[in-house]
C-alpha cells in the first residue's frame, strides 16, 4: 500500500497525495527548491539532467511514467532532483523500449515522489508566488515542523562541485576525428557529448575548477562551457578560467555555461522569479529574425542592463519575457545560448548551433596552420 504523503512548503501550503519511489527517511525528506516543467514528454531525461540537484521538479504534464525507463535516455549515471510531484505517476508502463517502471528508478535512487497533487494549482502557485522551497514528508508529521526544517537547513552552494567528475577522462570522436574539444563539466548532459562526438569531435571532460592553464596545455581547438545546476556566482573559479582561455581559443557555453562566460566578461546575473523550464520557449536571433521553440532548464538569466561596456552583443532573446538568451563576441570567438540546443528533452530547432561552433572551431584551428 502506497504510504499518504504531503509536500509543505516554507510559507506553509500544504499539498496531500500519495507516495511513490523511496521511502522518507526519519518521515521527511531534505528540503529542495520547488520548481515546474512544462514538458509533455522526456521525464526521464529531465530526472536525470544534473542541472535539477537540490530540486524538486513538478510535472505539469498529468500523466508521467507512461513509456517507463530505460538504460539508453538517461542524461546522467543518476536521477539528479531531490523529489518528483506528479498528478498521476503510471504503475505499469507500456514501451517496447520500457526497462523498468519510474517508481522503481526513483526508489533505487533513494528519491521520493508523491502523486495525486493538484500540480495546476502547484504550479500556478509557483508561477505566481515564485520558487520556493519545500519538502516532502508523512502524514502525521505536522506542517510546522516541516516548516521549520526548511527554515533551519541552509541553502546550499556547491551543487557543481558534487555533479561536476574529479577527474579528467577523454571520449573519442565516434568516427573520423576533426577536432579536439575540451569541456568544461558542471554537470553536463550526454546529449551534449553525443552531439559533439557524432560532428567528429574527441571530447576532453574536465573539472569546474581545472585552471585554464591545465586546459590549454591540451591544445584543444576549442572550449566548451556546459549546463548545471545552481548559482553561477557560486563558481567564480570557473569564470575565471573562461576569463584566463578568452581570446586564446573559441569558446561556446549553453545554459550554466552562457552565464559563466558572461560573468567572465564583468556582467552580472540574477535569479528569475521561477525560472525557464520545458520544451515549448520561443526563442528570437535577432540577426535574422528567426523563431526557435527551445528547451530550457534554468534558474538565473543574464542582467541585460549589466551588459553596457563589455564587448557582449545579444544575439538572442525570449519571446515570452525578453530575457537574454544568447551572446557572442566574434572579437573574441565567443558565443553562448541560455536554452539547450542539444534537446533531449525537446524540439530540435536549434541543433546547428553545434555546426557553428565547429565552423568557428575549424576557422581557428586553419589559423593556427
Amino acid at each position: 500500500m502506497n504510504p499518504i504523503r504531503k509536500l509543505v512548503t516554507e510559507d506553509g501550503e500544504v499539498y496531500p497525495g500519495i507516495g511513490f519511489g523511496a521511502a522518507l527517511r526519519g518521515g521527511a525528506s531534505s528540503p529542495f527548491e520547488l520548481v515546474f516543467n512544462t514538458s509533455s514528454v522526456g521525464y526521464q531525461e529531465i530526472l536525470t539532467d544534473p542541472s535539477y540537484t537540490d530540486q524538486g521538479v513538478v510535472f505539469a504534464y498529468p500523466l508521467i511514467g507512461n513509456y517507463g525507463v530505460n538504460r539508453v535516455d538517461g542524461e546522467s549515471g543518476r536521477v539528479a532532483p531531490s523529489a518528483a510531484i506528479v498528478r498521476e505517476v503510471m504503475a505499469e508502463p507500456s514501451n517496447f523500449r520500457s526497462e523498468e517502471a519510474l517508481h522503481d528508478t526513483l526508489a533505487i535512487a533513494e528519491v521520493p515522489g508523491i502523486a495525486s497533487v493538484d500540480t495546476r494549482r502547484l504550479v500556478r502557485s509557483i508561477r505566481d508566488r515564485g520558487s520556493r522551497r519545500a519538502v516532502l514528508a508523512d502524514a502525521d508529521i505536522p506542517a510546522q515542523d516541516c516548516i521549520a526544517r526548511i527554515r533551519e537547513t541552509p541553502v546550499p552552494h556547491d551543487q557543481v562541485s558534487r555533479v561536476s567528475p574529479k577527474e579528467i577522462t577523454v571520449v573519442p570522436a565516434e568516427a573520423e576525428e576533426r577536432l579536439v574539444i575540451a569541456a568544461v563539466d558542471c554537470g553536463m548532459k550526454e546529449n551534449i557529448v553525443r552531439t559533439l562526438r557524432r560532428l567528429g569531435c574527441r571530447v576532453i571532460r574536465v573539472p569546474w575548477n581545472t585552471p585554464a592553464e591545465t586546459i590549454a596545455s591540451f591544445s584543444p581547438d576549442g572550449v566548451f562551457f556546459s549546463n548545471g545546476p545552481g548559482d553561477p556566482e557560486s563558481v567564480p573559479e570557473t569564470a575565471d578560467t573562461a576569463r584566463k582561455l578568452m581570446g586564446r581559443f573559441p569558446l561556446f557555453g549553453i545554459c550554466l555555461g552562457h552565464q559563466i562566460l558572461a560573468l567572465s566578461c564583468g556582467a552580472k546575473t540574477y535569479k528569475m522569479k521561477f525560472g525557464h523550464r520545458g520544451g515549448n520557449h520561443p526563442v528570437k536571433e535577432l540577426s535574422t529574425g528567426k523563431i526557435a521553440i527551445t528547451s530550457q532548464n534554468h534558474s538565473y538569466a543574464v542582467d541585460l542592463s549589466s551588459l553596457a561596456g563589455r564587448g557582449l552583443t545579444v544575439t538572442h532573446v525570449n519571446l515570452l519575457d525578453g530575457t537574454v538568451e544568447g551572446l557572442a563576441a566574434p572579437d573574441r570567438r565567443m558565443f553562448s545560448v541560455q536554452y539547450h540546443p542539444e534537446s533531449a528533452p525537446g524540439p530540435e530547432d536549434s541543433t546547428a548551433l553545434f555546426d557553428d561552433f565547429i565552423r568557428m572551431t575549424e576557422a581557428f584551428h586553419a589559423e593556427k596552420k
